[in-house]
């Protein structure tokens, strides 16, 4: 379906100079041109207006991210997660203002022994982007682990947390099958939105709400007793 630049923002929500700039900066396609100054919209105008407008508004993407995407998405939704990738170090914890190291100034900067940090990443307790880019994502969870000797408790609890945290992957890989098994030109905005509102704000409301209830339990149970 076509639509006049008038319909498009009124479809949208969003105002004919803003959608006339994203066109200009490559975030969206040229419009149909039939004529002099006669031009149509898509819906692919409208879906990616919308992807752009929740980036911007949930995750404050910013155009040059959004535009490095845009470009190099594809219209598939299984292969359309190309489309998460401004939002990789949301995913992976990891600052924009972080440093990085390679393994071995990782190693001096912060005095690591060599053999703890062998056994945290044979247990996947660190699991840096790449293999030789670390970060002090790394080095508070190393810190971390040294809490835990100083009082003399194994940290076999944070094994655990891996072992969920990969049952709880396979639960969120579900989600994208099932978003790809019916994804189709109407409803693919309304997928991704599922995607990124699972991954980026149920799981944390989720996980913090079964702490806190977990907490006020026990809480509640020592002031009865």
């Amino acid at each position: 379906m076509e639509y006049k630049i008038s319909e498009l923002v009124s479809k949208t929500n969003v105002p004919k100079s803003t959608i006339l700039y994203y066109i200009k900066e490559g975030l969206l396609p040229q419009a149909h041109k039939i004529k002099s100054n006669v031009h149509r919209y898509s819906n692919e105008h409208v879906e990616l207006i919308g992807y752009i407008t929740y980036m911007k508004k949930h995750f404050g993407t910013t155009n040059e991210e959004l535009k490095d995407v845009l470009q190099n998405k594809n219209q598939s939704f299984s292969t359309s997660l190309s489309m998460i990738t401004p939002l990789m170090n949301t995913l992976s914890a990891i600052s924009i203002e972080s440093n990085h190291y390679t393994k071995e100034a990782f190693i001096a900067e912060f005095n690591v022994d060599k053999e703890l940090l062998k056994k945290l990443l044979d247990d996947e307790i660190l699991m840096p982007i790449n293999d030789n880019d670390f970060t002090e994502k790394e080095a508070s969870i190393i810190k971390l682990v040294g809490y835990f000797n100083e009082v003399g408790i194994e940290y076999d609890i944070l094994k655990l947390y891996v072992f969920h945290a990969k049952a709880l992957s396979l639960l969120e890989h579900q989600i994208q099958t099932k978003l790809c098994d019916i994804r189709n030109d109407e409803n693919f905005s309304v997928l991704w939105k599922i995607l990124f509102g699972t991954l980026f704000n149920a799981k944390e409301y989720i996980f913090n709400r079964q702490t806190y209830k977990a907490f006020f339990s026990t809480l509640k149970s020592e002031i009865l007793n």
